[in-house]
């Protein structure tokens, strides 16, 4: 009688970044003859990949350390990611944890695997932030339409609020031939769409000749994959190039996310950001001068340390008058050893929470009034899954869409005319 084959769940935290690593890694254990089971079935060994952006996502991942090993107390828990490089001890220390790796060592988890001995402490095995040099390609398959290709790593920003540089290290990427190798995989695979992920993906090609626009310039070439996206690019690093280069291509979709963080210059140089208000506003002028139809996403911080009621409005307002789409609202968490823990005049947990009730109405807002203009139009449709009868896809420009249709729309790519607007627009193929 043979070896039972061993049960393996993986369960991702975090940005997309973090989904395609765990999908190149999960991809390699299966192949090396595990059994992928859903994290919340009964495994041997459960494949935690963990984010630290925020206290929650901390809370997040203790909260998913406890259940795994409840569904089986016999089990194996492995603790991968950014909180696992960040506190490797804090993890090591939760009842249950029998292995954590740091930001290098997950690419090589394989070769722990087997050496997990539930009789034994906990195996910490650190990576120093020093020397996270290595660029390791990843990419997602598990959605049937769409992958998300790692393209760049760590940051060489400092911002003061900001933990990825300690989690992830130096900015580093692959070069454009290999990249392009990567992509070539993808569209194989029948995959539609490829969204563009990294840390800082801006800084593609750092310290070599190559840039971002000479990347995307390559991308575009691609054969077989309809769709492109950006997923996010610093505002200082969004070139009128790659903008002009984006609007001409026919591959590379009418859909930016512009991180802003505070729209008050003041705590914008407290955070250390590279970039005033007017850079800002520039970039998305120049967006909206180019296509009008441009879905334009924005990443902003309430409550960070010294924002005053004043910086506050001052950020509702330049983020109200500017031409926007839809924004993601964050309240500033304490991270330790970031400057920013040590700032003084510390906003009130309920100050924060106010703040950001605020903007996500007026995100509320700029979504609907952004979906309006495109009522009673065609638009093409790459369709995703299907829920409550319901076949749910995304247009080029982001935009949300349900239809009825008896057909099977999966991963396909349809006209679609977009007639009410109620939070996720009806459409009709």
């Amino acid at each position: 009688m043979g070896t039972p084959v061993k049960r393996v769940a993986f369960h991702t935290l975090g940005c997309k970044l973090n989904f395609s690593e765990m999908s190149t890694i999960s991809r390699d254990i299966i192949e090396s003859g595990f059994k992928k089971v859903n994290y919340q079935e009964i495994a041997d060994i459960y494949v935690l990949n963990t984010c630290s952006v925020t206290e929650n996502a901390d809370k997040e991942a203790k909260k998913l350390i406890r259940q795994a090993k409840r569904k089986n107390p016999k089990s194996s828990i492995v603790v991968i990611g950014c909180y696992a490089q960040l506190k490797p001890a804090e993890i090591a220390a939760i009842d249950g944890v029998d292995m954590v790796l740091g930001s290098d060592e997950k690419f090589n988890i394989l070769d722990y695997l087997n050496q997990i001995d539930l009789k034994n402490d906990t195996k910490i095995i650190e990576s120093n932030k020093d020397n996270l040099q290595t660029f390791t390609p990843s990419f997602s398959l598990e959605e049937r339409t769409r992958s998300y290709l790692k393209i760049q790593d760590g940051c060489d920003y400092t911002c003061s609020f900001c933990t990825i540089p300690l989690a992830r290290g130096k900015s580093r990427s692959q070069n454009i031939e290999h990249t392009i190798k990567i992509a070539k995989q993808i569209s194989i695979a029948g995959k539609k769409e490829i969204v563009l992920s990294g840390v800082n993906i801006g800084d593609f090609g750092k310290g070599s000749e190559e840039s971002f626009l000479d990347l995307i310039c390559e991308l575009d070439k691609l054969e077989k994959i309809k769709r492109i996206r950006i997923s996010s690019i610093e505002p200082n690093l969004l070139t009128d190039e790659i903008i002009e280069f984006c609007f001409k291509s026919k591959k590379f979709v009418p859909h930016f996310h512009v991180p802003l963080q505070s729209g008050s210059n003041k705590i914008l140089k407290s955070m250390r950001r590279r970039y005033n208000c007017e850079l800002y506003e520039n970039r998305i002028a120049k967006i909206k001068s180019i296509n009008s139809d441009i879905c334009i996403g924005v990443d902003v911080i309430v409550g960070f340390p010294g924002e005053s009621d004043d910086d506050f409005l001052d950020t509702y307002n330049f983020l109200n008058r500017l031409d926007i789409s839809y924004l993601h609202v964050f309240s500033y968490s304490e991270r330790s050893n970031t400057n920013a823990i040590e700032f003084p005049d510390k906003v009130s947990i309920q100050v924060r929470k106010v703040r950001s009730k605020m903007l996500h109405i007026l995100s509320e807002k700029k979504r609907l009034f952004f979906q309006s203009q495109f009522i009673n139009t065609k638009r093409e449709v790459l369709f995703e899954y299907k829920k409550n009868d319901r076949w749910i896809g995304y247009t080029d420009n982001y935009i949300k869409v349900e239809v009825n249709s008896e057909k099977n729309l999966i991963n396909k790519i349809c006209f679609v005319t977009l007639i009410k607007n109620q939070g996720t627009v009806l459409g009709k193929v």
